[in-house]
């Protein structure tokens, strides 16, 4: 019996070696995960879980949340992360689409998020950061030695749900294959071995924090120090005792506020990588002036894990993504057409390869369009590739925003605005942020006599709204910029505000 993604896991574990630093002090070793996802695996076996059923979790960072993306793994469930700033709406949207069998939640949202998973016939169990939880003491006195469920390369492995700028989010269906092959591939092309400590203070419900993070320490048997939340002066006291950080443009900007931050103190670290939005041409050059290291930055999508990066040897560009991974092949083409364009245009990034999901859930017809014939996912990102093998991604055909690394789609945004008394009409953009990549920012209309100010919107959208998702800024306008057949004209718009948030004194 195999077991596709985990036999790979099992394969590069050393035993007693450190496998997670928490924090508190704690420190998990290979073995130690081995056992408790066993137990975790077990439990869900004994509340009915078989493979193929979705498990839903929306839970705050921990070591216990990591060793449940493993027993789903080990049991054949399909994970399904949740962004822990949903709201109620968010999540019945979510657990209804998904028709997952168990949602695990903190005890504080138990009660209200019960009723919607009861209406979707799903059981319901808890998980605290500090290690507590229904669910775990459901797992204390299960057996550790589970039999891992058999599972082929192409049988799902997890769910998630990716933005995009008109009607509700889908669930990109991402197999045993994509998951192992991307975090091989990532292993090797960036010389991660068991020697490396990564600092991994990212969320665990994207697929930076959860697939790239976690599964490259994990099949390289390297270890990390698991941190809740990005805090800068807790990051930058870890660097003398780590060798990598992975982080998101904003974890950059931040250290590079710090005085401690310089070539003497990072003498200890081998590599620094960005991701999950633009990291500006002015932060990769000042942080190498700091630091002596030049951020790689790489390029991947919920659809596809990671598709290419800037090199471990040779020259890391600001402002590009690097080359194609091996086994990866992207290609440059008309957005109109479809064909090919040569070096230097501009056009359509397609992508194809191992990394490549295998669907939206339950949206055929969305799969088919996105895809070509000959296999190419259509990315929706404008790119050019130049003359020495550099990706450079110059914008979305799309409105995606991409705020702190986190997707937003207006429509949604526009949609929750729109229902506001004394609202006529919105327009949602992203404009460029230094601290962000980008901010959400809400161009707004108000009916006649209408006396609605920013802070009411603001308000408004507390509780509708994850806050990665709310508006940094509402601008009120007489009227949106409209082409000949009515559509709102969102690029003109952004070149309007294009410098909103560049004073760093108003920036939010």
């Amino acid at each position: 019996m195999s077991n596709y993604l985990f036999d790979a896991i099992q394969a590069n574990s050393p035993g007693e070696a450190p496998f997670i630093r928490t924090d508190d002090g704690r420190i998990w070793t290979y073995n130690d995960a081995l056992a408790f996802s066993g137990r975790l695996a077990s439990a869900m076996e004994m509340l009915g879980i078989r493979p193929g059923d979705r498990v839903a979790v929306q839970a705050e960072k921990s070591a216990e949340a990591l060793m449940l993306y493993l027993a789903c793994i080990r049991s054949g469930a399909v994970y399904l992360p949740l962004n822990t700033a949903y709201t109620l709406t968010e999540l019945g949207y979510f657990i209804g689409d998904a028709e997952p069998r168990l949602v695990v939640v903190s005890s504080a949202a138990r009660e209200n998020v019960e009723k919607i998973a009861k209406a979707h016939w799903a059981i319901i169990e808890t998980l605290e950061a500090n290690g507590s939880g229904s669910l775990l003491n459901l797992a204390r006195d299960e057996p550790s030695d589970f039999v891992d469920a058999s599972r082929s390369p192409d049988d799902l492995a997890a769910i998630l749900y990716t933005s995009g700028t008109t009607g509700r989010s889908k669930g990109a269906m991402l197999t045993h294959a994509n998951l192992l092959s991307n975090a091989m591939t990532l292993r090797d092309y960036w010389r991660v071995t068991a020697e490396d400590r990564l600092v991994h203070a990212l969320p665990l419900f994207h697929t930076h924090g959860l697939f790239v993070a976690t599964n490259v320490t994990l099949l390289a048997g390297a270890s990390m120090f698991l941190l809740p939340r990005f805090d800068a002066d807790e990051v930058i006291s870890l660097m003398p005792q780590a060798t990598m950080l992975m982080g998101v443009p904003t974890f950059y900007v931040r250290l590079l506020q710090s005085p401690r931050l310089d070539r003497q103190w990072v003498a200890n670290m081998r590599l620094f990588i960005s991701g999950s939005a633009p990291l500006l041409a002015e932060t990769h050059v000042e942080f190498e002036n700091r630091t002596g290291h030049a951020i790689l930055e790489r390029y991947g999508m919920t659809e596809t894990n990671m598709n290419t990066s800037n090199p471990y040897d040779g020259d890391r560009i600001a402002g590009t993504v690097g080359f194609p991974l091996p086994g990866v092949t992207v290609r440059v083409t008309d957005p109109a057409t479809g064909a090919a364009l040569s070096g230097e245009e501009t056009g359509m990034i397609e992508i194809k390869g191992p990394n490549v999901f295998k669907g939206y859930w339950r949206v055929p017809e969305k799969t088919a369009a996105e895809f070509t014939d000959d296999g190419f996912f259509i990315s929706g990102d404008l790119g050019k590739i130049d003359r020495r093998g550099y990706v450079h991604i110059v914008g979305r055909s799309k409105d995606l925003v991409i705020s702190g690394g986190y997707n937003i789609y207006p429509k949604e945004v526009e949609g929750e605005i729109d229902q506001l008394e004394g609202v006529a009409e919105s327009a949602v953009i992203g404009v460029p942020h230094p601290d962000f990549g980008e901010g959400v920012t809400a161009i707004v209309v108000r009916k006649p006599e209408s006396a609605l100010d920013e802070k009411t919107i603001l308000c408004a959208l507390k509780h509708r709204l994850a806050r990665y998702k709310q508006p940094k800024r509402i601008i009120f306008t007489e009227d949106l910029p409209r082409n000949t057949m009515g559509k709102v004209q969102k690029n003109v718009l952004r070149q309007q505000y294009a410098d909103l948030y560049l004073d760093r004194n108003r920036a939010s």
